[in-house]
């Protein structure tokens, strides 16, 4: 796991930016394409601001989500909004290359089943990303792997439901694609996080995020998150 730091929310944005555009451009370089997963929350939306930025053979990109409420499609609180108003713009992501998870289906064992066929047809089977964009939250959750979720240990799922959280429940990509992704790229900035991404860096399994593959995991923190990892880490 290597861990950059940076001085405030809007350079680690940047810096995971340019980490993102470089690992899709490798990929198409690679194999002729790329699928990437996405996930939610004020500094990745500055963070997709500065990959808009980038030269990117975006016609070769499909963009993915890590997780999702479900809640109606129009609902402010939805990810897929954001991601679409932010990249799918003219000189970006062609709209049909976002593929929103279909959170707003009430039945939701059948949205899992949907994504699951939606992932396959870009992302292989079983789907591999070129990278997964995580962040972090104050309780050690990632995606929408929260503690205390049945889901956590569910083996043979690429997609499942999680229990309520915070008032809704959510899809979310599980273990299994987190941890066959090429790159996991962590985006994690505020005080609040600091003690779990401490937890984070120096392995502790007991937190969900704490789970994911470390080996081709790069953690952009800004200084505040960062403020109790030992000092070889940061």
């Amino acid at each position: 796991m290597r861990v950059t730091v940076a001085s405030s929310p809007a350079a680690a944005a940047t810096i995971a930016a340019d980490s993102l555009a470089a690992a899709i451009t490798a990929a198409v370089n690679a194999r002729g394409s790329s699928a990437i997963a996405l996930s939610g929350g004020q500094t990745p939306w500055q963070m997709l601001e500065s990959l808009r930025g980038h030269a990117l053979p975006w016609n070769a990109l499909h963009v993915y989500q890590v997780d999702e409420r479900a809640v109606p499609a129009d609902d402010e609180r939805r990810n897929s909004r954001w991601i679409r108003e932010l990249l799918c713009v003219p000189g970006a992501l062609p709209a049909t290359q976002f593929h929103a998870m279909p959170a707003e289906n009430p039945a939701l064992d059948s949205a899992v089943a949907e994504y699951g066929r939606t992932l396959a047809r870009h992302a292989g089977y079983p789907p591999t990303f070129d990278v997964v964009q995580l962040g972090l939250g104050p309780d050690g959750h990632t995606a929408s792997l929260v503690p205390g979720d049945p889901l956590l240990e569910r083996t043979g799922l690429e997609v499942g439901v999680s229990i309520p959280y915070q008032g809704t429940r959510r899809l979310t990509l599980t273990f299994a694609p987190l941890n066959r992704a090429r790159q996991v790229l962590w985006l994690v900035t505020g005080e609040s996080k600091a003690e779990m991404l401490r937890r984070l860096v120096t392995g502790d399994t007991a937190i969900p995020a704490g789970r994911v593959a470390r080996a081709e995991a790069h953690v952009v923190a800004d200084t505040a998150a960062a403020s109790l990892l030992p000092p070889a880490s940061s």
